[in-house]
């Protein structure tokens, strides 16, 4: 179902219109770019990378000094032993990032019988889900002329079903058909459905999912076992949402070059795909022009690279993947092992090669 630019546009400002008309392959006039800064990196540099973000209001327009608070973290990155509300055990010895798992309450199956998902009152990190804030704030975004977002946990369907069953027993449980699995897939998607419905009474505009499908060089479940397990499940999960007129971005880490035809198939608008792992050449062969790429730019280079590097990194991004009609959009991820000069080299590039400055 494709959803009309029109639906949103007379409503938003400048930004988000070039945003809409980025999905929706409608001439825009720059290419959108974020710069994704984590926990443990604020924590670590602090107020000097506030300094870099508040140099570069085009890339961070919305940030104010004294808005972040450096030391405040959800749940599951906080330092020590965490259970999320699957019963999932993980265990974190550096603050900002997600810790270890050391637990899967479903390793064996006999604990399927008895067990049950948690309810939608919080997400899958035990983070509170007050759905009347969250209406409100909604209500509050769209009066700003910005798009009300809502989504889904990271991991929230295949990493799931490896967190509860631990990931060599998963893989074992694609391969020999394991009876069992339907049931426990069956569970994991219905409790997804809730939390969709939830967040599409709340009146959001679109819809994050982030699933982590593959890994450095292949998937690690063949492309026929994705289409027999979990496709059903992101296509059923991705018409809710278009049947409600909502936008589904979809994140996804690893090579996933064998399914995104697959992943188009069921549904979504945009998609952020890790550049090393697919490479650009292989991305233009499979996705460009057919759905738009937020392009995860190389994380592993990130920390080592020359300022030089980095801009010719993000310039060749732009020169194989952009489209006149739109199509394009550029995410750098800076983690704590990413120099500051790095920060503000990313940031630079952006406004030289994509951005509203452009």
């Amino acid at each position: 179902m494709m959803i009309p630019l029109d639906k949103y546009q007379s409503t938003k400002d400048e930004r988000t219109q070039n945003y809409l008309r980025t999905v929706k392959f409608q001439n825009p006039k720059w290419i959108p770019c974020t710069v994704g800064i984590m926990p443990a990196t604020w924590k670590k540099y602090r107020e000097d990378v506030e300094n870099i973000v508040l140099r570069h209001p085009n890339i961070f327009p919305d940030y104010r000094k004294g808005m972040r608070n450096f030391d405040e973290m959800e749940p599951k990155h906080r330092k020590g032993y965490f259970v999320d509300p699957w019963g999932c055990g993980w265990h974190n010895i550096f603050e900002g990032m997600t810790g270890e798992q050391t637990t899967h309450p479903l390793e064996r199956w006999d604990a399927l019988r008895t067990y049950k998902a948690p309810d939608t009152s919080q997400d899958d990190w035990a983070n509170h889900l007050d759905w009347s804030k969250i209406r409100e704030n909604a209500k509050k975004t769209k009066r700003r002329g910005k798009l009300a977002r809502g989504g889904l946990s990271h991991g929230f369907m295949f990493m799931r079903l490896y967190y509860l069953r631990g990931f060599e027993n998963l893989m074992i449980d694609f391969a020999t058909k394991e009876p069992k699995l339907r049931r426990l897939i069956d569970m994991v998607l219905n409790r997804n459905m809730q939390l969709i419905k939830e967040w599409l009474k709340m009146g959001v505009e679109l819809m994050y999912f982030g699933d982590d499908l593959g890994a450095q060089t292949s998937l690690p479940i063949s492309p026929k076992h994705f289409r027999q397990y979990l496709k059903p499940c992101y296509a059923k999960m991705f018409d809710l949402c278009h049947d409600a007129g909502v936008l589904v971005y979809f994140h996804t880490d690893g090579h996933v070059l064998e399914v995104i035809d697959d992943l188009i198939e069921c549904g979504i608008d945009i998609i952020n795909p890790q550049v090393r792992a697919n490479t650009l050449k292989g991305l233009a062969e499979i996705a460009k022009g057919k759905v738009c790429i937020n392009l995860d730019l190389d994380r592993q280079l990130f920390p080592f690279a020359k300022p030089i590097e980095i801009k010719r990194h993000i310039k060749q991004a732009v020169d194989v993947l952009g489209y006149k009609k739109g199509g394009l959009m550029l995410y750098a991820e800076c983690e704590p092992d990413v120099p500051l000069k790095n920060i503000e080299t990313i940031c630079e590039a952006f406004e030289e090669y994509g951005g509203p400055s452009a």
